[in-house]
């Protein structure tokens, strides 16, 4: 009898003929980012060696590799980043809290190194000068937040992913302060056309997955929305009933409310989910719908097909409302690019501007791809803006009254290491997670707390996996897959890009990144509720459960076109955020109420020498939001200290 794991691989190691070329090679490219890290090509030799007893030899990387983007395994929120945190959160760190002093005061302190934080320390330097000190904290072992770069290093090529935050987007345009922002660091969204090679994927569509459980068999359907629908059902897996059931759907124009006016049908459908539409109004046979369950419908914020609005779902483009008069809201549309590691690129200009020594020269939006980091030099005394990491910051706390007329200073107690520390600061800016500052600042007002709790982040998983190949992709004729129920429920062949000397997703025999995503939830429940459970399950499972089932799962998808686990997997980095994507509200779901009294408005007021920035103060998952937070917060800090 077979066994199962041999059979994909999971056994199996990889020798180190398949990786130490390339190892070797990403150890000459990092040049001085290995002697700031880690010393020297044994310590990356040393990395190989273990990557070699990894479950199943899968990752070129390990997490003890020196070069953080190189560290596979379980990555993101991974274990060793948020254990302190949940301390703080379940009362460790309640009362007074000692810590060992620094000497150390800053101008300004940010407490984390994503996006927001980065763009803080960013304006707050622009308008108090190079000479401010700014200290950053962040509490993992790379900065950049969810804009998180995956690399992968194979016989002497460098191949690329996103491991959270993907793309310059938005459903509105992006303002002036993150166009400026982005301008000054040298990226023009608009140039995107200039870098896409589309011919290298020519013919190629997206497909659909439909699995033997819910559906009549395993198999890629390629073509979903550009093909004809009758003809695309008629090539799926599905009973006539069904069959002609979604044919239905996607083709007859039917008015399914005819006695509302445009303006009530789109209260009507606000008030309503989208599953409620397509069962109760669309007469959608219970049967068909397990084509939709997996669907995520309001830019990737996890309203499924029962949580999300039916307003939502037609302005997302989705079947059952081509005979209907809705009365629409404005809609806008925003610049879009996207750089091979995602908007990693965006944190590495943003640190190549802020601290001296870690990239070299002053890169631009194409030579930051393969430009190295030098991670020794993040935090360096004689620097006036420093980036510390693996510190978990504990205590926010002013040293006298925050409505003292005085000049106050603010004490930040962090983790480095196990020792508590602490520095003080002239303003602190908080651009962390909402749900964890009312513990990290006990003294925050009642009502702030409670807004900062409201919010419950969508949880994510970004699986990315090195093929040796993609030809499997090729024969089946698509480049991204919808897998509606599925553990990881999209598969996506990055872009073909040529930009600043990196070439991506090229000729089907050689190996490419496909990206797997994944965002758990419990049907059935409201969406805050299905997020918070999601996130407990997604903190639950080790590596070695998501590694089998990105195995198994790519094998039902691919196996048929001649893909084999065991031969064509390279390496895996999981990306895990239980905390991923800032929640947006929605009509089903949350209050509506004015937007001055939203929660997230009244969670970010100042409070003295602090002020809060992140995605979550904007209620929107999205780059430009964290960029304008930023902004904000640091015109805060200014006024609170008469600067302005």
């Amino acid at each position: 009898m077979k066994d199962g794991k041999n059979d994909l691989g999971l056994t199996q190691p990889i020798t180190r003929r398949d990786f130490i070329g390339g190892m070797a090679i990403g150890t000459a490219l990092l040049g001085s980012a290995a002697a700031g890290t880690a010393g020297s090509a044994a310590g990356s030799s040393a990395g190989a060696a273990q990557a070699a007893t990894h479950a199943g030899g899968a990752a070129l990387g390990t997490p003890a590799e020196p070069y953080p983007p190189l560290r596979s395994g379980l990555r993101g929120q991974y274990p060793g980043s948020f254990e302190v945190a949940h301390q703080v959160r379940d009362g460790g760190f309640d009362g007074p809290v000692t810590a060992e002093p620094t000497g150390e005061h800053y101008d300004l302190v940010v407490v984390g190194g994503g996006i927001s934080g980065l763009s803080a320390a960013w304006f707050h330097r622009k308008a108090r000068g190079e000479a401010s000190h700014v200290l950053v904290l962040d509490n993992h072992d790379d900065f950049g937040g969810h804009a998180k770069r995956n690399e992968f290093r194979h016989e002497g090529r460098v191949y690329l992913s996103f491991g959270g935050t993907m793309s310059i987007e938005t459903p509105f345009p992006y303002s002036y302060t993150a166009k400026a922002l982005l301008g000054e660091l040298g990226v023009d969204p608009k140039s995107y056309s200039r870098y896409l090679r589309p011919e290298r994927v020519r013919g190629l569509m997206p497909g659909v997955f439909f699995d033997r459980e819910h559906f009549r068999g395993d198999k890629v359907v390629a073509g979903a929305g550009e093909r004809p629908w009758p003809e695309f059902f008629a090539a799926a897996p599905l009973s006539a009933d069904v069959r002609a059931d979604l044919i239905r759907l996607y083709t007859t124009r039917t008015d399914y409310l005819p006695d509302l006016d445009p303006s009530r049908k789109a209260q009507a459908l606000k008030a309503m989910s989208y599953q409620d539409f397509l069962l109760r109004h669309a007469r959608l046979l219970p049967a068909s719908l397990p084509y939709f369950l997996g669907l995520g419908w309001g830019y990737r914020n996890n309203k499924r097909v029962d949580t999300c609005p039916a307003y939502v779902a037609w302005r997302t483009g989705s079947p059952g409302f081509a005979g209907m008069n809705i009365e629409p809201e404005p809609q806008f549309d925003s610049d879009y690019f996207h750089f091979p590691d995602g908007n990693a690129s965006i944190a590495r200009l943003l640190v190549s501007r802020l601290v001296p020594g870690v990239f070299p020269g002053t890169p631009d939006g194409e030579s930051i791809i393969l430009a190295p980091a030098t991670y020794a030099n993040l935090d360096v005394a004689a620097n006036p803006t420093r980036i510390r990491l693996n510190s978990v910051v504990v205590r926010v706390e002013h040293l006298t009254s925050p409505d003292a007329g005085t000049e106050r200073a603010v004490r930040v107690v962090y983790v480095n290491n196990g020792t508590r520390r602490e520095v003080t600061a002239a303003n602190v800016i908080l651009a962390c997670f909402n749900n964890i500052i009312p513990f990290m600042v006990p003294t925050l007002p009642a009502e702030q707390k409670q807004a900062l709790r409201y919010a419950s982040k969508v949880p994510m998983q970004v699986t990315n996996v090195l093929l040796r190949n993609w030809q499997s992709l090729h024969r089946l004729g698509v480049n991204a897959i919808h897998a509606p129920n599925g553990y990881h429920t999209e598969l996506m062949l990055d872009a073909p890009l040529s930009i600043g000397g990196y070439e991506s997703v090229s000729d089907p025999a050689e190996p490419a990144v496909v990206q797997l995503v994944r965002n758990p939830n419990k049907p059935g429940l409201p969406r805050r509720e299905q997020n918070r459970l999601g996130r407990a399950e997604m903190l639950a499972t080790p590596f070695e459960t998501i590694e089998l089932q990105t195995r198994q799962q790519l094998t039902r998808m691919l196996g048929p076109a001649g893909f084999d686990a065991r031969r064509d997997i390279l390496a895996i980095t999981v990306n895990r955020w239980p905390h991923g994507y800032a929640y947006t509200y929605d009509t089903l779901g949350d209050p509506d109420i004015p937007d001055s009294e939203r929660p997230h408005v009244i969670g970010r007021r100042p409070f003295g020498r602090i002020a809060i920035a992140n995605a979550d103060s904007g209620a929107a998952a999205f780059t430009n939001v964290a960029i304008d937070q930023a902004e904000r917060a640091v015109q805060e800090c200014l006024i609170s200290r008469g600067l302005s």
